[in-house]
């Protein structure tokens, strides 16, 4: 069996594919032939191999129609993070040239600033629901045969890095030659990377689908031959019963999920059968040691974590791996390598503490329309996202930080992540940032930005009482010097704290860290 949707679709077209968020189930056979009237569709609007069609749409079965279809008939596929404004998706519009725009009413006001500040062709511009100046999603469908195109070509992803410096940049690689199904096998082996096994089992997409790991490990499930199962809000307790309902054996999640599951009260928690569960993948942020040691505890050695990004990468590790090596994120997966370089780009020896580099077995990117960019964050075959680390002699990743957050304070380099590791283990804490702001006399200072744990108050003798913990269990140079509280941490659906936001605030007046 070719581990591609495709070939599932026709050999075994009863097998169940979907779920959607509202209980609906879509069979391989249904949701094969949605996906080639929409090929159909989009090749019948003029669309040709190299293309681009951009989606702003939360965890629907339409989501999933697009990115196959696209992969079916040589297209690039941008999905585009519905929480931004009007002006950010038409940049995003603008930038990735999309020739057809496919979202919904949720989003009709960024939508519809988006279309009319670019002056966007509204013949095509679709929408799953009744908007305003644009054409219902199914008039893409509704003429077309359910048979798959007579033209077909591998397409890909085109998405757009976080955006937290700057403007967000679209990463591009060349379409591969050859049939849809070649690129979907590779598409399938970043499960099996991760022990997870095609033909059986079913796959809950947790997180939103627009960012990279979400629906690489979503589609990835279905080339396997999986079903799908998908949710729009992820909330902890929702998470446990759909995992016990859907018989869920794979998932990925990000840490602040793994702090929301331990939240809840024990009574909760044995409320759910999860031994279904096979396969639990995390990335995207720090997670501190005591957090993963407690879900290994709870879940059982199903959980695997790995170092990547949007641009590729990358290391992984098993919980046993990670059990006797505690903190890494890894060894290079196949056809990877990692390198730890200094400023002047010559490599460090094991344990010291450098930029991380690495080479992809996805082969090489460009940011779109951004040379600079690319010639910045690249050397040679090898690219950097920006964080630090070191490896060890046996080649086991360890993370410190971003480089743009490390704290120079007196001259000595401090790690946020370490110090939020070690806070996220106050009972009191829901959250918690970490970062430098301005200091007089020692350049900067630590400072801990707090949100405190679900009926927990804001108070002086909680400062004092996050301040004694932080004394108990770390280095004195690490110490926050003051916290402050913080209705809610500005994080992106990824999981990564969008600190900019929080930085600013106190660097206002000063030379602004960027």
């Amino acid at each position: 069996m070719t581990n591609a949707f495709w070939a599932w679709a026709e050999s075994d077209p009863d097998r169940r594919a979907l779920v959607t968020a509202e209980g609906d189930i879509l069979t391989y056979g249904e949701l094969g032939g949605r996906v080639n009237q929409l090929s159909r569709g989009l090749q019948a609007m003029g669309l040709q191999r190299g293309d681009g069609v951009a989606i702003m749409l939360n965890n629907h079965a339409e989501w999933v129609e697009a990115f196959l279809a696209a992969h079916q008939v040589g297209l690039y596929l941008t999905a585009i993070n519905y929480h931004l404004t009007g002006p950010e998706v038409a940049y995003i519009l603008s930038n990735c040239e999309a020739k057809v725009f496919i979202t919904e009413r949720d989003y009709q006001e960024a939508a519809q600033k988006a279309v009319n500040e670019l002056g966007y062709d509204r013949s095509h511009c679709f929408s799953l629901d009744a908007m305003e100046g644009f054409l219902p999603y199914e008039s893409l469908l509704e003429p077309h045969p359910s048979t798959p195109p007579d033209e077909r070509s591998a397409g890909n992803l085109m998405l757009y890095t976080s955006g937290t410096t700057g403007r967000p940049k679209g990463v591009r690689r060349p379409l591969a030659d050859g049939p849809p199904e070649a690129s979907a096998a590779m598409s399938a082996m970043l499960g099996m990377l991760f022990d997870i096994k095609p033909g059986t089992g079913a796959h809950l997409a947790a997180g939103p689908l627009y960012h990279a790991a979400p629906s690489g490990f979503a589609m990835g499930a279905l080339h396997m031959g999986q079903a799908v199962v998908l949710s729009k809000k992820w909330s902890a307790e929702d998470c446990l019963k759909q995992i016990q309902d859907y018989q869920v054996t794979a998932t990925h999640m990000v840490p602040t999920m793994f702090h929301r599951l331990l939240e809840l009260p024990q009574e909760v928690r044995d409320k759910y059968d999860i031994s279904s569960l096979t396969n639990v993948v995390h990335a995207a942020a720090p997670c501190p040691a005591d957090t993963k040691r407690k879900m290994i505890d709870w879940f059982g050695p199903v959980i695997y974590e790995y170092y990547a990004a949007t641009e590729g990468g990358g290391a992984y590790v098993n919980s046993q791996e990670w059990l006797e090596n505690p903190g890494t994120v890894g060894k290079a997966w196949p056809g990877a390598q990692l390198l730890i370089l200094d400023d002047d780009g010559k490599e460090l020896p094991a344990n010291e503490i450098g930029t991380i580099y690495m080479t992809s077995p996805m082969g090489d990117f460009k940011y779109f329309k951004d040379d600079k960019k690319t010639a910045e964050s690249t050397l040679g075959n090898k690219f950097t996202v920006g964080d630090m680390g070191y490896l060890t002699e046996d080649g086991w990743l360890f993370i410190c930080d971003r480089k743009n957050d490390m704290i120079i304070s007196g001259g000595v380099n401090i790690y946020p992540a370490e110090v939020e590791a070690v806070l996220h283990q106050h009972p009191k804490i829901g959250d918690v940032a970490v970062l430098g702001v301005p200091d007089e006399d020692w350049g900067e200072s630590v400072k801990a930005v707090v949100e405190v744990a679900q009926g927990v108050e804001p108070s002086d003798a909680l400062v004092e009482e996050i301040l004694q913990f932080a004394a108990e269990n770390m280095a004195k140079y690490k110490l926050p010097r003051s916290v402050d509280f913080m209705d809610a941490l500005p994080r992106l659906p990824t999981g990564k704290l969008y600190k900019r936001l929080i930085r600013d605030k106190y660097w206002e007046g000063h030379e602004n860290k960027v």
